[in-house]
């Protein structure tokens, strides 16, 4: 796909952003960007086609993307007149992706709410470091080599943080546990 764009073909870059606008509102939502997801990851592609003659050929799109967008995500919030609060991050990544069906028992809905916005409080208290590990990993489900390239880190520094991360939500939420069934490639 990469090729096709370098030769020139305009269809080929619109492929690749309707395949990734999701995930990349996911994580400038997840990462802090509030209101202004739609307008980091518009930046964020612009950025990406502009710096494609950089692209590592043979290397994944999405963890490469997905960088770009947390820079420019950190970059917005660093910038900010405001600083957003819990509610708006909350607002944000909620309707980047709905995660409760509208057909869930409405006791259920509660508590998965109530469940998510103790996650990103907890999420809140990390460093910047853990915060970033644990949303790549985990809010927007990518495995240990995809996070890693996309915070360009070593393996073992993902594995590393994501544990100290993990014990430190563990303290925070005492009933907290990330899902289980997450492709872990050895």
């Amino acid at each position: 796909m990469i090729a096709r764009v370098r030769a020139g073909e305009p269809e080929a870059y619109a492929e690749l952003v309707r395949a990734h606008t999701g995930i990349a509102l996911r994580a400038a939502a997840a990462l802090g960007a509030g209101a202004d997801a739609e307008d980091v990851v518009q930046q964020a592609f612009v950025k990406a086609y502009g710096a494609l003659g950089r692209f590592r050929d043979g290397a994944a799109f999405k963890p490469w993307l997905l960088s770009i967008v947390a820079n420019e995500t950190r970059n917005t919030v660093r910038t900010a007149a405001r600083q957003r609060t819990l509610a708006d991050r909350e607002a944000a990544f909620a309707e980047a992706e709905p995660l409760i069906p509208e057909s869930a028992d409405p006791a259920v809905a509660t508590l998965e709410a109530e469940r998510r916005a103790a996650l990103l409080s907890a999420l809140e208290q990390l460093s910047e470091e853990h915060r970033l590990v644990v949303t790549y990993r985990y809010l927007l489900d990518m495995d240990e080599p995809d996070t890693a390239q996309a915070l360009g880190w070593p393996r073992g520094t993902v594995k590393s943080r994501l544990n100290r991360a993990l014990k430190k939500l563990g303290r925070l939420l005492p009933d907290f546990r990330p899902r289980e069934g997450g492709d872990e490639r050895e």
